[in-house]
């Protein structure tokens, strides 16, 4: 008689193969879970690494920020500085101004007309007067409009002299000063 096999072979089988599924399928989890575990040390890693050349530029920054600062202010002390200068060289060039303006009105002041006041007012002089005929005001003016000093000669008024100084008229007269220093705030120096 043939040899029959009456054990339950075929389960035996299936559950043999199952065992090696479940085995194999253990060790790819297990395999798995160790290349996750590789991956977040490694990326864990790259980024301590990244962190790490994020503060170091970060704090590099700070520093150049710092001299940036440095360098705006170093350039706004120098720009005080050089305005200073230009003021200094400006009123350094002016300083005779007050006699060169005396010179110039000396010069330019015809016979028949008598200066009784001059005030200077910011860039402006104020000249009061008296004047024997107006064709004497109107050489002053001529003169002053080719002066270097002086310009824009302005005559405000003239007024016909009382009765005991008939002859003589009272004038007032504007005139503008060429080189003028200005302050940067507006002051007139």
């Amino acid at each position: 008689m043939p040899y029959i096999n009456l054990l339950p072979w075929r389960e035996t089988a299936r559950k043999e193969l199952q065992q090696q599924f479940l085995a194999i399928l253990g060790m790819l989890s297990a395999a798995v879970v160790i290349l996750l575990f590789l991956l977040s040390v490694y990326y864990s890693k790259q980024l301590e690494g990244q962190q790490y050349r994020n503060n170091y530029l970060q704090s590099e920054i700070s520093i150049l920020d710092q001299r940036i600062r440095e360098i705006r202010n170093l350039n706004d002390t120098k720009a005080d500085l050089n305005k200073r200068i230009e003021l200094i060289e400006q009123l350094q060039e002016s300083r005779n101004l007050g006699t060169e303006i005396f010179n110039e009105v000396a010069g330019m002041v015809p016979t028949g007309i008598y200066l009784t006041k001059i005030e200077k007012k910011g860039p402006a002089l104020l000249i009061n007067g008296k004047s024997e005929s107006n064709n004497r005001l109107s050489n002053m003016m001529r003169n002053i409009e080719k002066s270097d000093l002086l310009e824009a000669a302005d005559l405000d008024s003239i007024v016909a002299g009382e009765k005991d100084a008939a002859l003589l008229s009272d004038f007032t007269m504007t005139v503008s000063v060429k080189k003028y220093v200005v302050e940067d705030k507006g002051d007139k120096k």
